[in-house]
């Protein structure tokens, strides 16, 4: 058993407070790793807040990390001690059909007790003061070592910085494939981009990278319309700044519309806006964004039966498995950015100051 430092979530609603845990060793088919870095997503925050019906406390949020192999189970193969990893919410076992199946990249064989806050076997690795501690979307990355299935986990190049590539394991790779893999964005094309943060971002990426000749950023607030446009984004708009529905100037704009919109927000009436904002006969949008449980979505059917198509992606489409290690290489071989997504490195303990940073937009 490791005796280490995680940020523990006691409660829903509360700030998270810098424990000393107790991980045990990995069991069969699991994996523990010393946790180099992890970054916070809205994801997390989500959960916290308390809106998640899925939600469990307490419990190691945290799911975008990156580090180092400490110990392996037994009948773990595919990666052994020392080996540098990025820990995966949504795991590649390559048997369970959707893992079979080149149409998905969303592995079920651990669905449901990762659903739950535990190991494939029901129970937990952590405890601190006496309490089983619940883990967080198979990872548990705000924890110094975690323990993860070993379908969850990629090995990546060894010389990747770790505080840049962790955010490989949601974010960047989230929004650079719902442009890639999932809306297919083809050259020449127009695109628009609700939402300009981490994930938004990494769209407008994806869209410059797959030869778009426009790209237009939505957003309310201003201040992230400068670091969109060094992305790719060709201009940036806000939907205060007009009396008109969003959709509507978006359509005069472009002349009838976009040929792919995502929503990057979570937002309802932002995806409806999105789909909306299409192109009339080929108009693709992708809702990217997490909305709130019970929440749904809504438009006219006509707006589909006059050739939009609505889709949604899961971590960009990737097989997690496979494609985060060329993820990172493209980025050493500077084919994306992921630097230039960092904009604070703070210390372990001031976690909960990385949180109040994300939900000022800084």
């Amino acid at each position: 058993v490791i005796k280490c430092k995680a940020a523990v979530a006691w409660e829903a609603g509360k700030p998270l407070s810098i424990e000393e845990v107790e991980v045990a060793p990995p069991k069969a088919h699991e994996v523990r790793i010393k946790i180099v870095a992890t970054a916070v997503c809205h994801t997390d925050a989500y959960t916290l807040s308390g809106a998640d019906p899925e939600g469990c406390f307490p419990v190691i949020l945290g799911h975008e990390g990156a580090g180092i192999v400490e110990s392996v189970g037994e009948g773990v193969t595919k990666v052994k001690k020392g080996d540098t990893v990025i820990p995966l919410y949504i795991p590649q076992c390559g048997e369970c059909k959707f893992c079979k199946n080149p149409k998905t990249n969303l592995c079920q064989k651990i669905r449901i007790t990762q659903g739950k806050g535990v190991m494939p076997d029901g129970t937990s690795r952590f405890t601190c003061k006496g309490k089983q501690i619940y883990h967080f979307m198979g990872t548990s990355t705000f924890s110094e070592y975690t323990v993860v299935a070993d379908i969850s986990v990629a090995k990546i190049d060894a010389a990747a910085p770790l505080d840049k590539v962790c955010l490989l394991g949601c974010g960047i790779s989230t929004g650079y494939g719902a442009a890639v893999n999932t809306a297919k964005v083809e050259p020449g094309t127009t695109c628009a981009v609700f939402g300009l943060g981490g994930v938004g971002l990494a769209v407008i990426m994806g869209c410059k990278i797959a030869g778009a000749s426009r790209i237009i950023g939505i957003d309310i607030n201003k201040d992230k319309y400068a670091k969109a446009k060094e992305f790719g984004a060709s201009e940036c708009i806000s939907p205060q700044d007009s009396k008109k529905p969003i959709q509507e100037v978006l359509v005069e704009m472009t002349d009838g519309g976009v040929d792919y919109s995502f929503e990057c927000i979570g937002n309802v009436g932002v995806m409806r806006a999105a789909l909306e904002a299409c192109h009339k006969g080929w108009g693709v949008s992708v809702i990217v964004g997490v909305a709130a449980a019970g929440q749904e979505i809504s438009t006219r059917p006509f707006q589909l039966v006059t050739g939009r198509t609505w889709k949604g992606t899961a971590f960009g489409g990737w097989k997690s498995v496979d494609n985060v290690p060329k993820l990172v290489t493209e980025y050493m071989s500077k084919k994306i950015k992921v630097d230039e997504f960092v904009t604070h490195t703070l210390p372990f303990d001031k976690i909960n100051e990385a949180f109040e940073l994300m939900h000022s937009g800084k």
